[in-house]
Parts: structure tokens; sequence; C-alpha cells
């Protein structure tokens, strides 16, 4: 059993140096929290940047620092300044930052940032490598380090590979703005399995992948050559005993014991007892909408004049990346906003707004939550948003209550709050007042809901589910029905090939032999290719077939002249040894002007897409299409044909990026075993790459060696990678 190793941007533990000394203090925090679970005993690393950059770092305290790391499960990443620069506050939170919580005017698209992202990613992915096994776990956090899968899996492809990413992944008509778009698809596809916190960030991922590196996507699985990587969402949860805990000891201490904040909270509390406490936590980041927060607070006194001296809202903005632009300006904007609202609505005894601007200790966030009737957070774009679950976990009487907005993760999974849209302040005014209003009955009601789930799915739960899930990926790749077509394995087949006294080969042509083309008519072969098949036509007791759904026409023109055996649309023609085509089944076409005009119709809907009529068959081809809208109108395309052909003996086959009328009682599978009853054979092998190979692959005797071009479910026994791994294979039959 191997161990386990997290990568994180930052490690959970802060280093302190002092009197040339070094102190190691685990973090407090959502994701130091929720790992530890994982990450304990001494089966497990942590690597990450310790926050001190390398001139930071006395040459002298270097080992002390290693070792002091290494008592908690640490091991450091270095880092310079100016890697921090570029990396950090660069590329991360100039770039991704901005473009993935939808800012796109905020986002920068410097070359210098992405060059020393990716120059530290491999930092990253080379401090695994120094540490990791075949047989280790590797999880991967967050947007910092999304290349880092693909060059850890370059050096170890059996490694098992987990990657979360905590903020949201943008749609598909925001992401493609990166230049770098299909580097960080291809560095985040290294993974075996990628989470999301919820659901819609996973489809926005998985519609990028489609779209921008044209992979097959299957529900939540993606084929890349030899692999299928596995893409959810698991929503992250916190740590609610601790809350929980915490507020109820909190609750039982005297007035001495209590803290000074919560003692003026008290204070004002008992002057007046009906006044509502509304509080909002949140970092100082223009993706928590804090300034339009404070102008809809505004707007709410001015509908609800009856308020005022009512009801106090408590901002606390926790400084972050303070060096970035967007920030200062904000924290500006912040500030003056504050100020203007206060000087004009305050009253000698009333000031509507508490703004605090700094980090508070775990105390003093107890005192807020339990002393705040609502809380009110309305981020504009949030991965999840973990302040609103532990404002319910520190509710011990089911009291108070919850304004969320719709754009954070973890409303997904709060319904029972009071859901919002920020950028509609009438809404927001009117949620207010309801939340001021709502009886204590519906308060605890809705809370011990809400409670209950939070309690079930903590943090712990969040980890091991997703360990869970990653260690069900690998096993699911191991116990896949198909085996990869390995060099030993090969090496015995070809040794059975060269010891038979007669051989047959069925040979598909599109995505096995060559690759697919947006136009099917200009994927001729290619003199490689040819030279490939003359070799193995020209071997003594060897006979090659060429099983193709092709028009006969494309295949006269490209393969007759060589003499080839030829099977092509489905099985309805044949050509043996140079001969020219003959029918193999009584098919018929008049059926074709029936279906014809439906096709033409779909085409005139469906840009890219086009009609391709063969003698007795007619493909729609959609290859050119958007893959999303494709996949669709292909659904409702199979729907209308299914009704319209139920009592025609005719049937439609969903090939790759095509879908093809024939008739019913025609596959390649009929085809081959006519072939196969011909003669006598003590090796049989077939190769293909769609699902209309399947009818070779399940027709064929059991001896046959069947091969898929890909990883998809199959009836073959092997598979292998891609075309280029085919014509390797075949080059073995004749070297």
């Amino acid at each position: 059993m191997g161990k386990t190793i997290i990568i994180s941007n930052r490690l959970p533990v802060q280093l302190q140096i002092s009197n040339g000394s070094i102190t190691a203090i685990p973090s407090v925090g959502g994701l130091a929290t929720g790992m530890k679970s994982v990450h304990s005993g001494g089966d497990s690393l942590w690597i990450g940047w310790s926050g001190l950059t390398d001139e930071e770092i006395p040459k002298a305290l270097s080992k002390d620092i290693d070792r002091a790391l290494a008592e908690h499960g640490s091991s450091k990443v270095g880092l310079t300044a100016e890697e921090v620069e570029g990396f950090y506050y660069g590329f991360s939170n100039r770039t991704v930052w901005p473009l993935f919580h939808y800012f796109l005017e905020y986002s920068e698209f410097e070359l210098d940032s992405w060059n020393t992202y990716r120059s530290v990613n491999q930092k990253f992915a080379d401090a695994i490598l120094e540490k990791a096994g075949e047989d280790d776990t590797i999880w991967i956090h967050d947007y910092q380090l999304m290349l880092v899968p693909q060059m850890v899996r370059e050096e170890r492809p059996s490694v098992s590979i987990g990657f979360f990413l905590h903020i949201p992944f943008p749609s598909y008509e925001i992401f493609r703005t990166l230049p770098w778009r299909s580097e960080v698809l291809e560095g985040l596809l290294g993974s075996d399995l990628i989470g999301f916190h919820i659901y819609d960030y996973e489809r926005h991922f998985l519609s990028s992948v489609r779209r921008l590196l044209g992979l097959e996507v299957s529900f939540n699985d993606i084929y890349l050559d030899n692999r299928v990587i596995k893409v959810d969402s698991f929503p992250m949860g916190i740590d609610y005993n601790k809350f929980s805990k915490a507020a109820k000891e909190h609750q039982q201490r005297k007035k001495g014991e209590q803290s000074e904040l919560q003692q003026r909270l008290n204070t004002h509390k008992k002057n007046d007892p009906n006044a509502k406490f509304l509080l909002s936590i949140d970092r100082l980041d223009y993706s928590k909408g804090i300034a339009k927060r404070l102008n809809a607070f505004e707007y709410f006194l001015n509908k609800y004049p009856q308020y005022k001296e009512k009801v106090r809202l408590i901002i606390l903005a926790v400084p972050s990346r303070s060096n970035v632009p967007q920030y200062q300006l904000l924290k500006k904007e912040i500030d003056e906003l504050v100020g203007r609202i206060n000087g004009e609505l305050s009253t000698v005894n009333w000031t509507p707004i508490w703004y605090f601007y700094r980090s508070m200790p775990f105390e003093n966030l107890i005192d807020l939550y339990t002393s705040s009737d609502i809380a009110w957070l309305t981020p504009l774009r949030d991965g999840m948003n973990l302040v609103a679950k532990e404002y319910i976990a520190t509710r011990t009487d089911r009291t108070g209550v919850l304004i969320l907005s719709e754009m954070a993760g973890s409303a997904n999974e709060m319904n029972e709050a009071l859901l919002i849209n920020p950028n509609n302040f009438e809404q927001v005014a009117d949620t207010i007042y309801e939340a001021i209003n709502m009886p204590t009955e519906e308060q605890r009601s809705r809370n011990e809901v809400l409670q209950k789930r939070l309690e079930r799915y903590s943090v712990e739960k969040w980890a091991n589910s997703f360990m869970n899930s990653l260690k069900a990926q690998k096993e699911r790749d191991a116990a896949n029905v198909s085996k990869k077509l390995t060099v030993p394995r090969s090496k015995i087949i070809v040794e059975n090939y060269r010891k038979a006294k007669k051989r047959l080969l069925f040979l598909d042509y599109d995505g096995t032999l060559a690759g697919f083309h947006v136009d099917p008519q200009k994927a001729g072969p290619d003199p490689e290719l040819y030279k490939l098949l003359d070799q193995i036509h020209g071997q003594q007791n060897t006979d090659l077939y060429l099983v193709s759904g092709r028009d006969k026409d494309t295949f006269t023109k490209w393969f007759l002249p060589k003499g080839y055996n030829m099977i092509v649309e489905h099985g309805v023609w044949i050509s043996q040894k140079g001969t020219p085509f003959k029918m193999l089944e009584n098919v018929r076409n008049d059926w074709m002007e029936k279906i014809r005009p439906v096709l033409e119709s779909f085409v005139d809907r469906t840009p890219g897409s086009f009609i391709e009529e063969k003698n007795f068959s007619l493909a729609w081809h959609y290859r050119k299409t958007d893959p999303d809208f494709g996949n669709l109108r292909a659904t409702e395309l199979n729907t209308v044909l299914t009704s319209l052909i139920a009592n025609d003996n005719l049937s439609v086959l969903n090939g790759n990026k095509v879908m093809e009328i024939k008739s019913s009682n025609v596959n390649k599978g009929r085809a081959t075993m006519r072939v196969l009853g011909e003669g006598t054979y003590d090796f049989v092998f077939a190769i293909g790459d769609d699902w209309t190979d399947e009818f070779m692959f399940e027709e064929l005797p059991e001896s046959t060696v069947t091969v898929k071009v890909g990883r998809q479910k199959t009836q073959a026994k092997y598979y292998v990678e891609n075309t280029g791994k085919v014509r390797e294979l075949l080059q073995q039959f004749v070297d």
C-alpha cells in the first residue's frame, strides 16, 4: 500500500523565524482541517510552498526548516520572490482568478506570467516525483497547480492522481478567451479524477473539453488515449462539530469570561432588544460583491425607512492580496462607501454599518456568528462559501436566518436559506425585510434541515468521499474487460501470427488505419499506409480484408487497383482479389426518398453538418458542428428516425460523429462471418474503433484476436490508444 501525497500552493503550517530559531504552527482553515483524515500518520506527505521566499530564508536555517516541516508531515517547494510575483500574484491571481470568477475585464494575459506559472508548476511536479512511488496516491489542489497532473503523469504513467478545483470553472464562452486554454485542460487531464464543488462547474469543464480538445465525453467520463478520466462534483463541507461545540461553550460563558467584542455586542443588544444584527464576512475580493452589498443595504434602508436605527450591518472584510491593483481600488471604494453611508444615515445613537478590515481570531468569529440574527452572504461568484455553513453550525438554538447568493456554490445544497440574486436590489431589500420578520418557528424549521445535512456531509466526509472515488476509479481501470495491448501481449500475438498456417485479418479504415477528417472524401490513404497494406497483402497464406462503412465508389478509387479484399457499406458489398464489387446482401434503397428530406431538414438547422449518400444507406455527419449542439441534434434526430423506420426493417448506426441509416440485416459481423466460413484459418484478427465494429467483435469466434482503438466500452479483448499504435502493431506482422 503506497502513501498519500497532498499538494497545494501553501502548506498547512506557518513558519515563524524568531531569534534564529524556526517555529512551525499548524494552520486553521477549510483545506487544512478537511485533509486531517487523509493527512495522518506516517503514510502521508503534504508538499507545498512554506510562505517564505528563498530570499527570506537564511541559508543556515534551511535544514532546520526542513526538520520543522517534517515533524508536521510536510515538505517544502522553494520559491523566489520573482517566482511568487509571476506565479501567484501574476498568473494565478491576475489571470485565472478573475477569469474563472467571470471578471474578464480584470484578467491579464501576460506571457511572462504564464511562463513563470508553467515553470513553478514544474517545480511542484519535480518535488512530487522526487517523493512519489508508483503505488502512491497523489491529490493536487486548486487553480495554482493546474498543469501539475500532466507533468507528473508523463513521468509516472501508472500513478493514481486526483485534482480538486476549489473555485468555479467558468462557462466555455469565458474559458475560451484564455490564450493557454488547451494547455490548462491538458494539464488537468493528467488526473484520474477531477473534482469540483458543484455540477455546474463540472458541466462547464466537460463542455470545454469537448469543444476545445475534441475528446469524447460520455456522461462524466473523458476518453483520452489509453485512459478514462472521471469528472465529478464533491461539495466541500466544514468541521461541523468544531463550530457547533465552540458555539455551545460560548453560550455557557459567564460575563467575566466573555471577550471584549462579545460584551460590546451584548450592550447594544440590551439597549435595544428588538434591533437586528446583519452579519457579512468575506475576504476583501471583488468576487464577493461587498460594494454591491453596501449599496443594496442603503437601498433597503431607503425602501423600508422604519428599520433605520433598528438594524446594523456588521461587515468583516479580511485583507487579501493587497499588492494587486484591483484589490487596492476595491479597498478604497469600500472605505468610501462605508464612510458616505454612515455619514448620511447615522444618528446620535445609531451607526448603520460597523466595518472591520482585519482578520479576527476564531473566538471572535464565534462571537459574531452567535450574536447575529441574520447572516447576509451574497458573493457575485463563489466556488463554495463555507462561511454560510459555519454560521448555520453555530446556531445552537436553531434560530437565525441565512440570506445567501444563488451564485455561491453552497446555494446548491442550502435551499432552505433565502436565496437571492445579488444584482437585484429590489429582491435583496424585500428578502432582508422577510428575514427580519421571519417567525422563530420557521427559522428553526429551516435550520434544522440545514444542520442535519451539514453535520452529515462534513469536511472529513468530503475528503474521504473524494479519496474513495479516486480509489474506485483506479480499480475500475484495472478491472476493465478490455486489456491494454502491452508490449508482452503484442509479442505473443505476433508470434501466433507468424506460426499460423492460414491467417485472416479484418481491418476497419476510418479511426483505425487512418484518422478522422472533417471531410470524409479527403481522408484518403497516405503512402505509408499503402506500403504497410501491400506488405501484409503480399504475404503468403494471408487474407487481408478492409471492412468499412465507406461507399464502394470511394474504396474502388482508393484500393481496387491494389487487389485488396474489401467489405464496404457495413457489409452490403464485397470485392475479392481486385474484382468489381458485388452484393453480399439483398437490400433495397427505395426508403431513402422518405428519409432524405428529414436529414436535409437537420442539415439546415445544424450548421457544419452534411449528408453522405451511399448506394444503400444515408449518413448524417456532424463532426464540424459544435460538439454540444451536435450531440443535442443527434439525440433529436435519433428519436425522429426511430419512429420513422419502425416498420421498414431499417436501423440507425451511431458512429463517431456520424449517424447512418441502413438495412437491419446488414452489419460487419454478418459479413465477416460469411468470409470466415469460406476457408479454414488458425489465426483470425479484427480491429476497429467504433460501435459498428462491435458486431465483428461479438460475432467472430472466441479465438479471434479482437482489438478496439480507444478506451471505450467494448466486446474486444484488447485495446490500443490510437491509429499510430495500430500501425505499429501491424508493422510487427511484416517485420
